[in-house]
């Protein structure tokens, strides 16, 4: 019985839906490969650019002799030297290329396989396209084997496995290039509807001061708040990501990735910051009852936020990436928060440091450009402003810690600034009426720069613009239902 069992399995185990046949071709089309390079070696002027912009490189090919012809050309094409027959067989010939890819006459019968180059968009399209199939056949492949191997949480192998597919994905597929002529007058429209206040330029901050300078968190921008440790950047992206979320008229999904605190400890920042309570009364036997009104209702206004939290530490690119993707996908997220830029890593090999925070920080340009999203991403300041002459030195752009891409990819960069000696001698009277900050807008790529005036309460973690409100008059959230 034990045998006749083993062998039932064994025999399930080959009919396993998902696995993959070796003996079966990867998809492929290799008339459309040798026109391509036909066309290269035809029409090198035009073609050669063409088929690099269309493919990237000889990985798009399924043939080794196509890759072998396709990198063999686009390095002397590089190279500044003549693309013809002689050029690319004496060049195949020098590293003994030649005779592997058929030699001379296998040259001579590719060059006649086309009449002519005009189908070359074409031909391009379904080469990539088989590439991009090729690329998930391997990824699914590799798939099902960690999957059957398992050595890791499920939720983590399944983030990793979404992150190559979308790898193959913008790896392979590149924007089109835009005819000026025919865009024009789309962009003209939405400047019409623009100026007629007819649709909303950025997502307000629910600080009317700093959405008047930057025109609000507009999509496809990447949005940079940097301090130092301490100062309450924090805070502030929580303040701005509780008033996008639950703006009057219609709140918009958000989603906050923290690499530095747990999810208890943000829905506990939020909950004390809504209901202007402090947090460390929780702890340390303060609290009064009478407060707890105020936390039922801050509970009920929280409620209706649409802000999602993943507290995954040491977070890739790739992994940001798959994340925000599915976000995007499910929950038509409007806005990403990221906390913060220096505790994220690049996932692969990087030569140093400072290589690997610009590959960050281009990953998360791409990231917002990519989905049409804006993305406030928090940054932490090099010590280099505490050596200042004055306790209240301001911070510059050249103080970003660890990389001045930073700076380069930001559309928006904002330094958020305070005294911190100021709240250790006036503890007392801070917790009381808050203490003075500056939030200075320092780069804005499409608008102006200038500071932006802030009161922080210590207490319950909350910035406003003054005393009397911490919201313009259409963006104050509705109260909660008496129940």
């Amino acid at each position: 019985m034990a045998e006749n069992r083993t062998n039932y399995q064994d025999r399930n185990q080959k009919r396993a839906p998902g696995i993959l046949h070796e003996d079966r071709p990867q998809p492929n089309d290799l008339d459309a490969e040798k026109a391509i390079l036909a066309s290269m070696l035809l029409e090198p002027d035009f073609c050669i650019d063409f088929a690099i912009e269309k493919l990237g490189s000889e990985e798009a090919f399924y043939s080794p002799a196509h890759r072998a012809l396709f990198k063999c050309i686009k390095k002397l094409h590089d190279e500044k030297k003549g693309v013809d027959l002689i050029s690319v067989a004496n060049a195949l010939n020098a590293e003994n290329k030649l005779e592997e890819i058929g030699g001379r006459i296998f040259l001579v019968e590719l060059q006649d396989t086309i009449a002519t180059t005009a189908n070359i968009e074409t031909w391009c399209g379904i080469v990539r396209d088989y590439s991009i199939l090729r690329g998930m056949i391997n990824v699914c492949s590799e798939s099902l084997t960690k999957c059957f191997e398992v050595d890791t949480e499920v939720g983590e192998l399944i983030d990793k496995i979404e992150s190559e597919i979308l790898d193959v994905r913008y790896k392979n597929v590149k924007p089109e290039i835009l005819d000026l002529s025919s865009y024009i007058t789309e962009v003209f429209e939405n400047v019409q509807k623009i100026i007629n206040k007819e649709v909303e330029v950025g997502i307000p901050t629910g600080f009317k001061d700093l959405d008047d300078l930057v025109v609000g968190l507009k999509p496809g921008e990447m949005f940079v708040l940097a301090a130092r440790p301490s100062i309450g950047k924090t805070s502030l992206a929580l303040n701005i990501i509780r008033n996008v979320a639950l703006k009057k008229g219609g709140g918009r999904p958000v989603a906050f990735f923290s690499l530095e605190m747990t999810a208890d400890q943000i829905t506990r920042r939020l909950l004390s910051t809504e209901a202007e309570v402090s947090e460390s009364t929780f702890f340390d036997g303060s609290f009064k009852a009478s407060d707890m009104s105020k936390l039922t209702r801050a509970v009920s206004t929280l409620k209706k936020a649409q802000i999602f939290v993943d507290p995954t530490g040491g977070l890739t690119i790739s992994e940001l990436r798959a994340k925000a993707n599915r976000l995007k996908k499910m929950n038509k997220i409007e806005l990403i928060v990221i906390d913060y830029l220096q505790l994220m890593k690049a996932g692969w090999k990087v030569d140093s440091r400072q290589q690997e925070v610009a590959e960050i920080s281009s990953g998360i340009k791409k990231l917002a450009k990519d989905l049409h999203v804006p993305v406030l991403v928090l940054a932490q300041l090099n010590r280099e402003i505490e050596k200042g002459t004055s306790a209240k030195a301001r911070p510059k752009l050249s103080h970003l810690r660890e990389s001045g891409a930073i700076e380069q990819d930001a559309d928006i960069v904002t330094f958020l600034h305070r005294d911190r000696d100021d709240l250790k001698e006036n503890e007392k009277e801070i917790n009381k009426n808050g203490v003075d900050a500056e939030l200075i807008v320092e780069k804005n790529r499409n608008g102006r720069i200038g500071i932006v005036h802030l009161t922080f309460r210590p207490k319950t973690m909350l910035f406003t613009l003054n005393a009397k409100h911490r919201y313009g008059d259409d963006d104050k959230p509705s109260e909660p239902e008496e129940r």
